[in-house]
């Protein structure tokens, strides 16, 4: 897979759809309730529109059958998603609860996948204006679009305060007593909570020690970030120690657990 090609074109594609994220943001928008029970934007459909566009383009330029797989999309049925090699795993915006809160703790994801092992992400944070991506044999960094500025990513070493991020919308009973577990282990815990795939982000830059998830989300909501991730040499496991996998008959992730 060339990763000349695909690094500019995916960062060129996140930046497109922030912008336009950003301008509906910005202005009075109208919010609709999916079937399950979740809320859809005009900017989740725009950010949508972008990128799978432009990720065709993309597979045409590659000249390579790479499945899209996203939260907007009506998806193959598994008969048929389960004989692509390799996939994009799209959430054009994570955290649509947070963008209708607007309080900025939301983001744009593509992730790839080889054999249903992420092998790259990208993650855009709209209202920092930046961009995240790393992957396998790829140091994963941070791009700020407005300034130019690079940076690369390094996990937190100190434990001293231990930093825990949570969920702002989905912090439950099971994840309070995974808490008064690790204060047993440390001295010092620091629990953060903010919303979408950021929390991921903020264990591969180094901002938070750990992240467990005791509650649903889709293999969209962790791909891209799962990728930044293996970038600076951290992964996702499930409860049992095992990496989590995708594009899988049943799209839900279980449990999991960064480390």
């Amino acid at each position: 897979m060339n990763l000349s090609i695909i690094i500019p074109f995916l960062k060129e594609t996140i930046i497109l759809a922030n912008q336009k994220i950003m301008e509906i943001y910005q202005n009075d928008f109208k919010i609709k309730i999916k079937s399950d029970d979740s809320p859809l934007t005009i900017a989740d459909l725009e950010s949508n529109k972008i990128i799978c566009f432009r990720l065709e383009l993309l597979n045409k330029k590659l000249q390579e059958n790479i499945l899209i797989i996203s939260e907007e999309n009506k998806n193959l049925d598994f008969t048929e998603r389960k004989n692509y090699e390799y996939a994009w795993l799209i959430d054009p915006i994570d955290g649509t609860k947070e963008f209708i809160k607007k309080n900025g703790e939301f983001t744009t994801n593509i992730g790839l996948i080889k054999d249903g092992k992420v092998i790259f992400g990208m993650v855009g944070i709209p209202c920092q204006n930046v961009v995240y991506w790393g992957g396998i044999n790829v140091p994963s960094v941070k791009y700020n679009y407005k300034t130019n500025e690079l940076s690369f990513l390094k996990p937190r070493i100190s434990n001293n305060p231990y930093i825990v991020v949570t969920s702002r919308s989905h912090l439950n009973q099971a994840t309070v007593d995974c808490l008064e577990q690790i204060k047993t282990k440390y001295e010092n815990v620091k629990t953060v909570s903010t919303g979408s795939s950021i929390k991921m982000l903020m264990v591969a830059d180094g901002i938070a020690n750990f992240y467990p998830r005791y509650g649903p989300t889709m293999e969209w909501d962790t791909c891209a970030a799962h990728g930044v991730l293996k970038g600076v040499n951290k992964n996702i496991l499930d409860m049992n120690n095992k990496e989590l996998v995708y594009n899988k008959e049943n799209l839900l992730n279980p449990f999991f657990k960064l480390c």
